[in-house]
């Protein structure tokens, strides 16, 4: 030990020391983390309800909510990169104290000016805020990922984002609450305020630093170069992107194109991230059985169809049909959620050992790479949120609906599927699929299996 809370022996992938020490530590260790992460996410999204209570008075149209639940959601999506970078910094403990005490400057400043007459300027200032919030995904993904062996990865990410993730519709049940009792604002916010503080404190009694990790900067620079990187944020636009950003707008969509008062529109919104959240470890059990690309371009096949769902009840009018199948879209992105970060780990796995790496080498060199190609990942994908906000946002100004949205986000899942298929599924020549790029032929092929 080096300071009562580092860790300076972790190696999860023997057997022993997972069963003796390994698994109990880790699992201390996910359960605070899931619980900062959760306020973190609740936190992010607090401007998808704030915006419902925001009626005539506030003087703000459609357009302009979905442009500040953007700018929100593109602050999330931005602030992932040196989130990812401070777990090796600073240590995952000590990151999770400092990132959830960061969460009461966005909070305490909302509930200050959250009332009629605030300018429309003021709210994107304090909006861009919130956006900390969604950087806890990312040091909480990147930290948990050392935690734990290959083969719990699946089940532990899942777990630990899916946990995460419930912030949102937790968030949104409590807005419904809060405007069922015929509560402002500010009492949503004043829920959130002692949470924080809570967690924070939970963080620092409960948590420990991996010394393994401490001091490696380096890894993300060696991740940025890896063309994978990339491609799974691609991926993971499709899945994680969809999830924040129909988080975001559902409530707006259904005030705007379908008339819902707020408290209609809240007692639907919570039901799809709720149910997406919870079974983002299901798409990590799954992967983790029988393979994330596998699990993942089915995935995309489901949601291009809903989106096309989604599309005909968009022009027919019909709510029932619209609200059922947004659910279900939901449902289908948390799955994708947990699929497709199982792949992250499993992919630079199997390029380490593509390069003749083995055992405990590969598995270093694979925590090392993975765990920051995570926060670049996370990052990108949460870009997609702020293009599926802007996307809408578009569409309701042109057309007075989000059906045109919804066109453009078929399009991109059938994107997604085939990218899925072509670089991680296909059989060139009968051969395995390659897990590199085709300019870089000399690499050894991988087996979608290892995927």
């Amino acid at each position: 030990m080096a300071g009562r809370r580092w860790i300076e022996h972790w190696d999860p992938e023997d057997e022993a020391f997972w069963a003796g020490t390994g698994e109990r530590i880790a699992r201390r260790n996910l359960f605070f983390s899931v619980l900062c992460e959760h306020i973190g996410f609740s936190v992010w999204t607090l401007w998808s309800v704030l915006v419902l209570f925001m009626g005539p008075e506030y003087g703000l149209s459609p357009a302009d909510k979905f442009l500040l639940t953007s700018v929100v959601t593109l602050v999330g999506a931005v602030v992932r990169v040196p989130y990812t970078f401070a777990v090796a910094l600073f240590g995952g403990r000590n990151w999770t104290i400092v990132s959830a005490g960061l969460l009461l400057v966005p909070t305490v400043a909302a509930f200050l000016v959250m009332k009629p007459g605030t300018s429309f300027a003021t709210f994107l200032w304090v909006g861009l805020l919130a956006g900390v919030g969604g950087g806890n995904f990312a040091s909480s993904m990147t930290n948990i990922n050392a935690f734990f062996p290959m083969r719990k990865k699946g089940w532990a990410l899942g777990l630990n984002a899916g946990g995460g993730n419930v912030g949102v519709p937790v968030v949104q049940l409590a807005a419904l609450a809060v405007i069922g009792a015929h509560g402002g604002p500010r009492v949503l916010l004043g829920i959130y305020i002692p949470l924080i503080v809570a967690a924070a404190v939970l963080a620092a009694l409960f948590m420990d630093n991996l010394a393994a990790v401490r001091n490696d900067t380096g890894a993300a620079v060696d991740a940025a170069r890896d063309p994978h990187t990339w491609i799974l944020a691609f991926l993971y636009v499709g899945t994680f992107g969809s999830f924040i950003g129909y988080s975001f707008a559902f409530g707006q969509v259904l005030t705007g194109q379908f008339g819902r008062t707020p408290l209609q529109a809240a007692c639907l919104t919570f039901i799809g991230p709720l149910l997406g959240s919870l079974v983002r470890p299901v798409g990590g059990r799954l992967a983790d059985r029988y393979g994330g690309a596998r699990i993942t371009l089915g995935n995309f096949v489901a949601m291009a169809a809903a989106t096309a769902a989604l599309v005909a009840a968009g022009m027919r009018g019909s709510l029932p049909l619209f609200v059922a199948v947004f659910v279900v879209l939901f449902v289908l992105s948390g799955l994708g959620n947990g699929s497709t970060y199982k792949m992250v780990p499993a992919v630079f796995q199997a390029r380490s050992r593509a390069l003749g790496l083995t055992g405990e080498a590969a598995a270093a060199r694979a925590r090392r790479l993975s765990g920051a190609a995570m926060g670049l990942i996370g990052a990108v994908g949460a870009l997609g949120g702020v293009g599926v906000n802007l996307a809408f946002r578009q569409s309701f100004l042109t057309r007075g609906t989000g059906t045109a949205a919804f066109a453009a986000f078929l399009v991109f899942y059938g994107a997604a599927f085939a990218v899925t298929y072509a670089v991680y599924l296909r059989r060139p020549d009968g051969e395995r699929a390659t897990a590199a790029p085709a300019d870089v032929a000399a690499e050894p092929r991988l087996s979608p299996a290892d995927v």
